[in-house]
């Protein structure tokens, strides 16, 4: 057995990104036009089956022109989850929001049981808006993040927001390929905005970029229009509205396109990875067997919270890399005067959880290495 380091998530190029890049750049659309943007949103606006997705820089940057469309303004309120990457909620304070943190289930993603707890015990409902007792804001949406692969309740999550009158924006940056069995509908297209991330360590990458769809076709066609500046008369640069430099570039979606024929491929290799581990006698946190998961990333529970940071350092002495999962965001200095529901299940998983490594290019033997080095830990605890 090698030696060699293992990443904790790579990108994998093994299709034709050398190919659509270098005829972009033989063809001269390399910037923020060119045929190839179109031709990613085209493709994953059919793999998700709505009718029209917009490109656009970022995970982050969809999800602040999700909240605009959203209507998300000054002094708003919007719930969101405390275990998740800061990204999700910075695009909160970005409108000049304000966020209220909630708790995670035991998928780690939102937790909608207590967001419906809050919104009926710790609200009031006046002339259709839900307005927070404490603060008495108007609280206006719910970020709904899908962890991992991972998907949020979205059935009891959409009557509640239906209930309340709130709009759902759906992160769903690390769920592109997950989907409800029952129906066949994709993480991202069930609430009223949906963003995708196409960041180097996603399922599939454009090096950098994102993707943003939304159950109606003029919020996203809006959206469209903000992401490249607002441009109402091209030749005569006419901006009627402030825009926003959001765009992808073209050389970004070529890569994109190679990418996303690998999709399904990608996704069966993170599944048949996931079960490797698995066999091989590594208990990691289960997915929904509701959804069809794309099991982006693996997350392995240690038995006490003092073990995280000794099973991280003992990894890496064996050139594995792994790493916690995020420092909960209400207790950052940014947030840490926000208001908080409850979390007790984001406190007790961050204290626990590894993420190791999941790469769609693992190897049989990156899995045996990785799960004997994991096996070693353990039998020293014991």
């Amino acid at each position: 057995m090698t030696d060699k380091f293992i990443p904790l998530a790579v990108p994998n190029f093994s299709g034709n990104e050398l190919e659509y890049v270098k005829k972009a750049v033989k063809e001269a659309w390399v910037s923020t036009g060119g045929a190839e943007i179109q031709k990613l949103e085209e493709i994953t606006a059919k793999y998700l089956n709505v009718e029209m997705a917009a490109a656009v820089q970022s995970g982050t940057a969809g999800l602040h022109l999700a909240m605009l469309q959203a209507g998300i303004k000054p002094e708003d309120e919007v719930i969101v989850p405390t275990l998740t990457f800061i990204a999700a909620v910075n695009p909160v304070k970005y409108c000049f929001a304000q966020p209220i943190f909630m708790d995670c289930n035991d998928y780690l993603c939102l937790d909608v049981n207590k967001v419906r707890e809050f919104c009926e015990n710790e609200c009031k409902f006046i002339d259709g808006k839900l307005i927070n007792k404490k603060s008495n804001r108007h609280i206006k949406a719910v970020a709904a993040v899908h962890v991992f692969g991972n998907m949020v309740q979205m059935k009891p999550l959409m009557e509640l927001a239906k209930e309340f009158n709130l709009k759902v924006i759906e992160d769903a940056t690390e769920a592109l390929g997950t989907y409800e069995k029952s129906n066949g509908k994709h993480a991202g297209t069930i609430g009223d905005f949906g963003v995708y991330s196409f960041n180097g360590n996603k399922i599939i990458t454009t090096g950098g970029g994102g993707m943003v769809v939304a159950k109606n076709l003029s919020d996203i066609k809006h959206i469209k229009y903000l992401s490249t500046q607002a441009k109402d008369d091209v030749l005569y640069f006419v901006h009627n509205e402030i825009g926003y430099n959001y765009r992808m570039t073209n050389l970004q979606a070529a890569l994109g396109l190679a990418q996303f024929e690998q999709l399904e491929k990608f996704v069966e290799a993170k599944n048949n990875n996931y079960k490797k581990y698995t066999e091989n006698g590594i208990k990691l946190l289960p997915f929904d067997n509701s959804l069809r998961s794309n099991k982006w990333f693996y997350s392995f529970e240690c038995k006490n919270s003092n073990e995280r940071d000794e099973l991280i350092k003992f990894l890496q002495e064996r050139k594995i890399q792994a790493r916690p999962i995020w420092k909960l965001i209400h207790t950052l200095k940014p947030y840490e005067n926000c208001q908080t529901y409850k979390i007790e299940k984001a406190i007790y998983y961050y204290d626990k959880i590894v993420n190791i490594p999941c790469s769609t290019n693992l190897t049989e033997e990156d899995i045996l290495r990785v799960a004997q080095t994991l096996e070693e830990f353990c039998s020293c605890k014991i």
